[in-house]
């Protein structure tokens, strides 16, 4: 229950279709890997051609040595969670449980202890005896995940598992996958388009846009140092401004409408004069005293949220942005109150003016 995943240059067809061009990444034995992308992206068509469900035209699939291009789906030891659950309505939480088991044909004392083990593990061994209309959708999701684990995969594949389940059983449902999937240490390929989600779960993510993967790394490095533009916007939120490079005392600065904010972690190809799109997250704003430097504004809105006070923010350059930051003692800024703002300079991304490239140094590539 420890393999590695390796996949070289996967190409995906349907007729003339190209949904995947040329794919290629390796997953870690025993990691919680996470493709992550809009509708469309081609994440839930890799996943099936990991699973064997869809053909592979073109390049490479491995679960560690053993190369599975040709294998028969039933032959990979994977176990599968779906977005519907699809346990079996007519058998109930045992018998479902304990499908895999019995089409494996191992004997009944072991079919009978593996599925009380999973059973126990998942919470759900005082529904033994129940139908699945008779259990909550939390529920049905954990006899699917017990039903899967049950078999011992090699590889845990699991699909949008919890796009079906309202807010609050989402959250229980993603600590309970990751807690199981820590202590037995399989291998797991989850696929989301929540991107809350996928920072919650996963050890590593691939974030994906049609077809092929903008970046991959751990939840931290996604959202402090995106690879482009797309990944800066699908990760989190962010403003996104276009701005210009000016040198002033040898420094590279981003030029926010005369406000400058020295940049000393800008590559090589960064030049003055340059053309950029600057990413500054919500709570990289600073509301600071009006007497004091900055990009000045008016507020348009705020919204209270106990911890946090969101504000909207209208630049003189006629922008709009957001703003997060810490709740006050006394009173939230007003609508049209006259604002200046700092930026955290350390923490902002700064891209070329198409997006598709980071102009910080500390940018660490695929994160493989």
């Amino acid at each position: 229950m420890n393999v590695e995943i390796i996949i070289n240059h996967a190409l995906k067809k349907f007729g003339e279709n190209v949904i995947i061009p040329d794919l290629s990444l390796r997953i870690q034995p025993g990691e919680f890997f996470t493709l992550l992308g809009p509708s469309g992206c081609g994440k839930t068509t890799l996943l099936r051609m990991i699973a064997g469900f869809n053909s592979i035209e073109g390049g490479d699939f491995y679960f560690g040595e053993r190369r599975i291009n040709d294998l028969d789906p039933a032959k990979r030891n994977i176990g599968m969670v779906f977005q519907n659950y699809a346990i079996f309505p007519h058998m109930n939480v045992r018998n479902n449980v304990a499908f895999g088991l019995k089409e494996r044909r191992l004997p009944k004392q072991q079919i009978a202890a593996q599925t009380e083990k999973f059973m126990k593990l998942m919470h759900i061994d005082e529904y033994a005896d129940r139908m699945p209309d008779r259990l909550s959708g939390g529920q049905q999701q954990r006899v699917a995940l017990a039903r899967a684990l049950a078999i011992e995969p090699d590889v845990l594949l699991m699909d949008e598992p919890l796009s079906n389940l309202d807010a609050k059983l989402r959250v229980e449902m993603r600590e309970v996958i990751k807690e199981i999937q820590n202590d037995l240490g399989i291998t797991t390929v989850y696929v989301t388009h929540d991107q809350e989600e996928a920072m919650a779960v996963s050890d590593r993510i691939a974030v994906m846009s049609a077809g092929v993967i903008q970046q991959i790394g751990k939840p931290k490095e996604l959202y402090q140092r995106p690879a482009n533009l797309f990944v800066a916007t699908f990760i989190g939120r962010t403003n996104v401004l276009r701005k210009k490079l000016t040198r002033k005392d040898g420094a590279l600065c981003v030029d926010f409408d005369g406000f400058l904010v020295p940049m000393d972690n800008l590559t090589d190809e960064a030049r003055d004069g340059d053309a950029v799109q600057a990413s500054v997250r919500p709570e990289e704003f600073v509301i600071t005293d009006s007497g004091e430097a900055g990009i000045e504004g008016t507020v348009e809105f705020s919204t209270f949220l106990g911890l946090n006070t969101h504000y909207l923010v209208r630049l003189r350059s006629g922008e709009r942005v957001e703003i997060i930051q810490e709740s006050k003692i006394d009173d939230i800024l007003e609508k049209g109150s006259t604002v200046r703002l700092s930026v955290k300079g350390e923490k902002i991304n700064v891209f070329t003016a198409d997006g598709e490239k980071s102009l910080i140094k500390t940018h660490r590539g695929d994160g493989t």
